[in-house]
């Protein structure tokens, strides 16, 4: 039960020799081709039998050789030329990408059904959203199909599909991981992050993927901490923040609850709560949507039939362009393309374009000053469980909520990550763990301390099984 293995337990038995890593991969394998296939969570498997430790790639992340479709038609069977440099890194840590994972289109949606493979399902519930938009990601760790992936987090796209998995999923301090080699969507908001079964894990990645890189302008010179030491730390003397009442509408009532039980597990563990005030964390939403879209119609100007993807004729060049776009995107993401470019275009740029600049402004000075009192921050991860898979196809509003705790530590480029904590009616919850800019070290000590107090590793295993094995 080679697949079953997390990333450390699978080292541990690789320097004993029990097993080697062709076999670790050819158990994976089995499970992705088998079981796994129920999820369409894997999109693209490697045919060779390879060496080094299995881990999956998410769709929009470059592997030299391989196909990279953003889960997109416009790329059609575009091969990359390169490697993204986490690829190269891990590589160099003697991992190999088995495969890669489906997502949201271009990372747009929370939902992971905006692709041209079709839905992942969550192997909690087959008819549930995984999220989004790194659900394939997601939903593959938490059904063992390999030991770690990576993801990619623009607004959410890592925490909010491992809450609603129950798996880790991190999203390290904007430019402390390199974007060279993932296919932009929001380029001031992109950051790269792993998802994986435990924190560990997690900080075992972490250490090997942060770093600078001269390929990425916007990757950041500071030193890589040393994370694992983290994990024994514990939060006693710790301040740790949670929202005042007001500042974000209620979640769920499930939520809630799950919420409340992980402060009251840090309290118990010797950290101290205190009430803190996020006043502009209502507009992120509002901010967002007018931000990333504005990015991501100047990002995906470049897909136009003519250098790259696929082309649909037309009698001259600007039918070209239209046909090939208009055949090539998906509804949401011509949705987002079309807002952006009206949010930049003549006469509106500084009624929408620059306020939502200076509100993301507001809410980045709102973390700082509270983080001059706390020393991390906890928020629920989402705002409800697992819906329904087409629930909300056709209300895009109600889908850009569920980013609603999310999305205000992208728009400051914070360090967050998701840590399972209990089940609601049998579906997985998540909560959000926030630190300061460059605080991965501190995101790791009080995210190992809240798996402690909800070891869940056991209840996801079963859960997977049940499902997956079922007939």
């Amino acid at each position: 039960m080679l697949e079953r293995l997390g990333l450390l337990e699978g080292l541990t038995g690789l320097e004993r020799g029990d097993f080697t890593t062709a076999e670790w991969r050819a158990a994976c394998r089995a499970r992705v081709e088998g079981p796994g296939a129920k999820l369409n969570a894997v999109v693209d498997l490697d045919p060779a039998a390879g060496d080094g430790i299995p881990f999956l790639l998410k769709d929009n992340l470059c592997r030299r050789g391989r196909p990279t479709r953003c889960a997109s038609e416009i790329l059609g069977e575009w091969i990359a030329p390169y490697d993204a440099t986490v690829v190269a890194r891990l590589r160099e840590a003697g991992a190999a990408s088995l495969g890669k994972t489906n997502m949201d289109e271009f990372g747009m949606g929370s939902s992971s059904e905006y692709s041209r493979y079709g839905p992942v399902r969550n192997p909690w519930d087959l008819s549930r959203t995984a999220g989004g938009s790194s659900g394939g990601s997601a939903a593959a760790v938490a059904a063992e199909l390999a030991p770690f992936a990576l993801g990619s987090d623009t607004g959410g796209s890592i925490r909010q599909p491992a809450a609603l998995c129950g798996v880790v999923g991190v999203k390290p301090t904007y430019g402390r991981v390199s974007r060279y080699g993932l296919v932009a969507f929001a380029s001031s908001l992109d950051q790269i992050g792993p998802v994986t079964r435990d924190v560990g894990d997690a900080a075992w990645l972490l250490e090997r993927l942060m770093g600078h890189d001269p390929a990425d302008a916007s990757s950041l010179r500071a030193p890589v901490p040393s994370l694992m030491p983290e994990l024994e730390r514990g939060v006693k003397g710790l301040r740790f923040g949670f929202p005042a009442p007001g500042d974000w509408p209620e979640p769920d009532p499930a939520v809630e609850k799950v919420f409340a039980s992980s402060v009251e597990a840090l309290r118990a563990a010797g950290a101290e709560p205190v009430e803190i005030s996020l006043p502009h964390a209502r507009y992120a939403v509002a901010a967002y949507y007018l931000i990333a879209p504005a990015e991501a119609s100047g990002n995906l100007a470049r897909f136009d039939g003519l250098r790259y993807g696929s082309r649909v004729e037309g009698e001259d060049l600007a039918d070209v362009y239209r046909a090939t776009r208009a055949a090539g995107f998906g509804p949401e993401v011509k949705r987002r393309i079309l807002l952006g470019t009206f949010a930049l275009s003549a006469g509106y740029r500084e009624a929408y374009y620059e306020r939502a600049q200076r509100v993301r402004t507001l809410i980045a000075n709102d973390f700082r000053s509270a983080f001059e009192t706390v020393d991390f921050m906890i928020l629920p991860a989402t705002p409800e469980p697992a819906f329904l898979l087409g629930e909300r196809r056709e209300d895009p509003l109600a889908l850009y909520r569920g980013d609603l705790y999310t999305l205000p530590a992208s728009l400051a480029g914070l360090p967050a990550a998701s840590v399972p904590a209990r089940l609601a009616g049998g579906l997985p919850l998540g909560t959000q763990l926030l630190a300061p800019p460059l605080g991965e070290a501190m995101l790791i000590r009080a995210a190992a301390e809240l798996e402690r107090a909800f070891p869940f590793d056991e209840i996801r295993r079963r859960a997977a099984a049940a499902t997956l094995e079922a007939p």
